[in-house]
This record gives C-alpha cells, sequence and structure tokens, in this order.
C-alpha cells in the first residue's frame, strides 16, 4: 500500500464552521484518515486556515479592524470548532506563516522562469469612489452564463462558472454599490493554455472519479483552457516576488493550493520530500463542489508546470448540504455554526447525520426534525440499546462480570459471522469514499444484534444467558472499532464502559474478547431530544445574530485635567512570548520612543505571539508598574473587546514609536 497524503480544502479564516463546511469536507476526510491509521498505514492529514484574499479585507472593513485581527480570531474558532468535533489533522497550519510565504513566492518563481507565469496589461474595474481596483469579491453582478444577478466576481454559484469581475454584467461595487470604470493595470497570468494536452491525457486516465469531477473537467477542456491572472492589486497577502510588482500580491488561488505544501513542510521538514515529490504516494483532496476546479484542474496544472510534484490520485468532490430546504447562507444567518451546535449537543449525533445524509452524489437537505428522528430512532434506540441492554444486564444480574461462552449455536457463530462480513463491507465502502453506505453497514449490524438479543431471551436466566451475553458483549466490542472513524467519542465511551478495546482494525472480528473481567459504569450514551429543542433551533435561523454580550455601562466624567494625566502613545512590540502558567497573558517588549517597556497583556487567546513582533500599538506609558505572575508590567496595551475577542488597537497609518496621542 502507497503511503497516503489526504489535504481537506482550506477554510476561509473570515467566519466561523457551519454544517456545509463539515459534511462536505472535513468529517468525510477525518472518517477515512481516522480508518487508514487503524490499519496502520503511512497517512498524514494536512489542512490549516486560508488567510489572504478580498473575503478578509472585506470582513475586517465590516468589523472595523484589521485583516490580522479577523485571521487570528477565526483561525483560533475554526481550530476549536474542529477539536470539539473530534476532527483531527496531523498539523493545522496557517497561510499567513512566513514558511508558506516563501514557499509561495519560490514556486512562483520557478513557474515564472519556466515560462508558464507571464505578464499583460488589461482593464479591470475600478472604483473611482473608493479609489481602488476591485478584485473580485470586492464585485457582484449578473452571470454572463446563466443571468444569475447574484454573482460574484470570481465565480457564479448558480451555474459553478469561474469568472473574472469584467466578464459580469451590470457590476457593483460591493463597499459603496456604486458602478466601476474599467482602468488600465499589469498582472501576471498563468499561461493554462500551454498546459492543455498535457492536463487532457491525464484527466482522461481518471475514469473512476466522481462524475461531477470529470464532468466539470471536460466541460472546461471543451471550451479550452486559457491564461487566468493570478496577481492582485490589494495589499493583504503574498506579495508578488518580483521588482516590477511593487504592490501586488499573489492572487489568493494560486497561492492557498500551494499550502497544503507548506503545511507539510511545516510538518516535518525532512519528510514531506516523502509525501510531495514520490510516485509512491497517493494524494487525496477532500473538497465540495464549489472547489472542483481549483483542485481539479488548476491544481494539477501547476504541479505539472514545475514539474517536481506528484499529481492527485483522488479527489472525492461531494455536492451541496441545504438547510430546511433552502440554501446555506451565512450573510442571512441560515446556517447552523457549529461553535453554537456544540453549546447545546453533543458532536456524535452531528457525525452521525452529517454522515448518514452526506452530499455524496447530489445536493441534501438537514433539518431539525430529522435531526432529532435519527438521534431518538436510531442512535439512541438501536445502537445505544444494544449497548446498555447488553453491559447493563452484566451490571444487574452477573455482578459487573463477562460470563464465559459455552457451546455455540448456529444463531451464534451466524452473528459473529457477520461481523467480519461486516468489517469487509465497510472497508470496501471506505475505500471507495462511500462512506454513508459504510456507516449504514455498521447500524445494520447493530440492528442484527438487537434481533438476537430479543430471540434469545437471555433474560430468562437459562443455559443459554452466559453465551447470549458473552455473544452480545463481543458484537458490542467490535461495533466500538468499526464505529471509531464515524463516531469517536461513542466508541471511546464504549471500549471505557468495556475496560478495553480491539486493538487494531484488522483484529476486528478475529478479538479474544476475555471473560469473568469487571465492566465499568454503564453510562447512557445518546440523550433522547424533543420537538421543544428542535423548534428552539429552528427559531434562531434566518435572525440576525444576537450580541453575547450587554451593552457595556459608562464609567462616571472625569475632569479635562484628570484626562491630561495620562501619557498615551503609540509602541512597537518587538518581541512577544507567552508567560508561563497563564492562559491569557503575553509578555511583551515594547519600543516607546528611547525606552523600552514590558508590557503584559491579557490577549493570548485573540493573538499569536509571532502575529504581534512588528505591529503598532496604542498604550498607556505612565501607568504604575505592578507584578502580575511574578513578572513585572510597565504599562497597558489599549484595546477593543467582547465576549467573543480582543482587538488590540493600532494608528490608522503609519507613524513612529514614541508618537504621544492626544
Amino acid at each position: 500500500m502507497k503511503r497516503i497524503l489526504v489535504t481537506s480544502a482550506l477554510p476561509y479564516a473570515n467566519g466561523p464552521l457551519h454544517i456545509g463546511h463539515v459534511a462536505g469536507v472535513y468529517l468525510p476526510a477525518d472518517i477515512y484518515v481516522r480508518y487508514q491509521k487503524l490499519r496502520n498505514r503511512d497517512i498524514i492529514h494536512i489542512c490549516g486556515t486560508d488567510e489572504h484574499g478580498v473575503l478578509i479585507t472585506i470582513k475586517a472593513k465590516q468589523e472595523h479592524t484589521t485583516p490580522q485581527a479577523i485571521v487570528d480570531k477565526y483561525h483560533a474558532d475554526i481550530k476549536s470548532s474542529f477539536d470539539n468535533l473530534g476532527i483531527k489533522f496531523d498539523n493545522f497550519s496557517r497561510t499567513s506563516k512566513p514558511i508558506h510565504e516563501k514557499n509561495a513566492q519560490e514556486f512562483f518563481l520557478d513557474l515564472y522562469n519556466k515560462g508558464f507565469i507571464t505578464p499583460k496589461t488589461e482593464e479591470q474595474l475600478y472604483c473611482d469612489n473608493c479609489k481602488q481596483f476591485l478584485p473580485e469579491r470586492f464585485v457582484e453582478g449578473t452571470c454572463p452564463f446563466c443571468g444569475n444577478d447574484k454573482a460574484r466576481g470570481d465565480q457564479c454559484e448558480a451555474c459553478g462558472r469561474w469568472l473574472e469581475p469584467t466578464m459580469l454584467k451590470e457590476p457593483k461595487c460591493q463597499i459603496c454599490h456604486n458602478t466601476p470604470t474599467l482602468k488600465e493595470t499589469n498582472h501576471w497570468f498563468l499561461r493554462l493554455d500551454l498546459l492543455q494536452e498535457k492536463f487532457k491525457t491525464w484527466i482522461s486516465s481518471k475514469t473512476d472519479w466522481r462524475e461531477n469531477v470529470l464532468a466539470l473537467s471536460n466541460n472546461w477542456l471543451k471550451e479550452g483552457l486559457e491564461p487566468r491572472a493570478i496577481t492582485r492589486d490589494i495589499n493583504w497577502g503574498v506579495p508578488v516576488p518580483l521588482p516590477e510588482a511593487r504592490g501586488k500580491v499573489i492572487y489568493v488561488w494560486f497561492e492557498a493550493l500551494l499550502g497544503y505544501i507548506s503545511a507539510t513542510k511545516e510538518w516535518d521538514e525532512k519528510r514531506w520530500a516523502d509525501y510531495w515529490l514520490s510516485e509512491d504516494t497517493q494524494l487525496v483532496h477532500f473538497l465540495a463542489k464549489d472547489n472542483i476546479v481549483f483542485h481539479a484542474i488548476v491544481f494539477p496544472c501547476m504541479l505539472m508546470a514545475h514539474g517536481d510534484f506528484i499529481l492527485p490520485s483522488e479527489i472525492p468532490a461531494n455536492e451541496f448540504m441545504n438547510l430546511e430546504g433552502k440554501k446555506i447562507s451565512t450573510s442571512r444567518n441560515w446556517a447552523v455554526w457549529i461553535p453554537e451546535y456544540l453549546k447545546s449537543f453533543d458532536p456524535d449525533p452531528l457525525r452521525y447525520v452529517l454522515t448518514i445524509n452526506a452530499p455524496e452524489k447530489g445536493d441534501v437537505d438537514f433539518s431539525w426534525d430529522d435531526f432529532m428522528t435519527k438521534n431518538n430512532n436510531e442512535l439512541s434506540d438501536i445502537l445505544g440499546n444494544l449497548i446498555n441492554r447488553t453491559l447493563g444486564f452484566i451490571n444487574k444480574y452477573l455482578n459487573n462480570k463477562i460470563p464465559a461462552p459455552k457451546d455455540y449455536t448456529l444463531e451464534d457463530t451466524e452473528l459473529l459471522s457477520q461481523i467480519v462480513i461486516t468489517k469487509e463491507n465497510v472497508e470496501k465502502y471506505i475505500e471507495g469514499f462511500e462512506f454513508k453506505l459504510a456507516l449504514k453497514e455498521v447500524m445494520a449490524l447493530a440492528k442484527e444484534g438487537n434481533k438476537y438479543f430479543d430471540y434469545q431471551h437471555p433474560w430468562e436466566h437459562n443455559e443459554r444467558t452466559s453465551t447470549v451475553i458473552y455473544i452480545s458483549t463481543v458484537l458490542v466490542c467490535n461495533l466500538a472499532a468499526l464505529l471509531s472513524p464515524f463516531l469517536p467519542f461513542t466508541s471511546d465511551a464504549i471500549n471505557n464502559m468495556l475496560g478495553f478495546k480491539v486493538d487494531s482494525w484488522d483484529n476486528i472480528g478475529n478479538f479474544a474478547v476475555p471473560s469473568d473481567i469487571d465492566i465499568k459504569e454503564v453510562k447512557i450514551l445518546f440523550k433522547k431530544l424533543d420537538k421543544a429543542q428542535m423548534e428552539k433551533e429552528k427559531s434562531k435561523l434566518g435572525k440576525a445574530l444576537e450580541p453575547e454580550t450587554p451593552a457595556v455601562p459608562e464609567k462616571p466624567t472625569i475632569s479635562y485635567d484628570d484626562f491630561k494625566k495620562l501619557d498615551i502613545r503609540v509602541g512597537e512590540i518587538k518581541e512577544a512570548v507567552p508567560v508561563a502558567k497563564s492562559e491569557k497573558l503575553l509578555k511583551l517588549k515594547v519600543l516607546v520612543g528611547d525606552k523600552e517597556k514590558q508590557i503584559l497583556a491579557g490577549i493570548a487567546k485573540s493573538y499569536s505571539p509571532e502575529s504581534l513582533v512588528g505591529k503598532k500599538v496604542i498604550i498607556l506609558a505612565n501607568l504604575e508598574p505592578r507584578k502580575m505572575m511574578g513578572e513585572i508590567s510597565e504599562g497597558m496595551v489599549l484595546a477593543a473587546s467582547d465576549a467573543n475577542n480582543i482587538v488590540v488597537l493600532t494608528p490608522e497609518k503609519d507613524v513612529p514609536h514614541g508618537s504621544p496621542i492626544s
């Protein structure tokens, strides 16, 4: 078996995760990786937040802050959601890290020197009111192909076509809503046209890929691959590494794809090459259908142009998940946000519903009523019932000890053989990226376990009781292993109650369950949900998000003389490190004119230390020194805060540190 490199499409660090993200990309990837690791295969899962591009700058404008503050906030938020859902990565990185900038610029120069990136003067949309060129997400208009009047400047979500802002009919600036004009500018283009024949030969060999991936790729080939601009006139992103392109950045769709390589290099600076440069690696991209163009066409062409890297082996792209009969819309708050979900419910019921109703071959719908039904009727009444009736019987009637079996009947051996058959079917479906069918196989086995228990009547306490309970315990133990890729928290809970577990995927169906040992306390695995809870969740949809904290009351009025006593200045952070044994504090070395001050700031949950170095901030310079956590603080960094994050105040324009503020 080849080594396996799995990537999940990088989530934009401009907002929290919702169920559409999880169902389409991250949950199927996690299931696949967990399964392969249980088989002891050489596999790594690489991801990270996409932290450049226009979406970030738009969010920063909306929240009246900086792009850096936005990505710092949402990287932490997204990572927390993944952790709490049990979605694991070998490395979860960020495209704002120096290692990524270096990698992206080197890759750009390699293609530029080989003639696959060339400059061109063209007309771009320019907003005279905002005094700037308008990158793709700053423009909205009518799609020239399908007539959708809400098409973005980079892609039409209605028909899936990749667009350029100048292709839109009746374009509008999304900042001021004025009609932009055309103005000349220089940009650098990726020569996809030079790679048409090589790409055609390659994609024609992928006959077993999903239909949505092949259909879109072949449609592009029929129309002919064309050069695409890969630079933009914005100031947030990876700078173009050419002297004549000062002030421009590499377009996010080009450099974000390279984030997979950067994150693997960060994971292991030596072993990364084993995964990206060796034909013994199987590269698998997990993504939703809106990312097919970039991963099935653009990224392979980029890798072909470079020449050193492997190409994708599999692209199991999913369709979309809708919500209560409508398309998920973050702007209208028509979404189930993962942080909000986790405040009220456990992670595994969501993992179950999103998998058993996965958008593998077409768009699907999530509804709260269906969520309740699947939780109550399937997880609780089938799976939870089997676990609790089996282990509960041992707890109540057998003094907590697993009984030793006696002679097996045909029914016993048939159920044991069904464990092996189920394992083989699950393997077949997961290897074919059909996770919905794989999970249905596991649930079907749980149903068989309940039937067996009912038909064998162990509660009659006859000569069959010990064997029936032992066989049921064997089934429970193996179900925990089969469930582990799908419902890891449930699997762990079952293993904890048993006090042991199947130690590898290969041992499923062949594991020797010990008898005459004590099991642990038996707990209910799935709580029953009611209609009132579902109605409460439905009532949140489409409503403006409520502020999480009430308005902070104003403090008493002070005199002007009191205000004049405050020495507020611009400082420049030269060093930032965590304070030992503190989750909130960072120790900062701040230059203030000809002095250096040490300031402790409670901003560790909103800012990484490396993101602060070089940042100009506003400080209260004449605050009386005080000791905190064994360190002296000689001032205060001024910041705004709410329940979710802290944003340090910065000067609008670059001014020397030490400058007074009055």
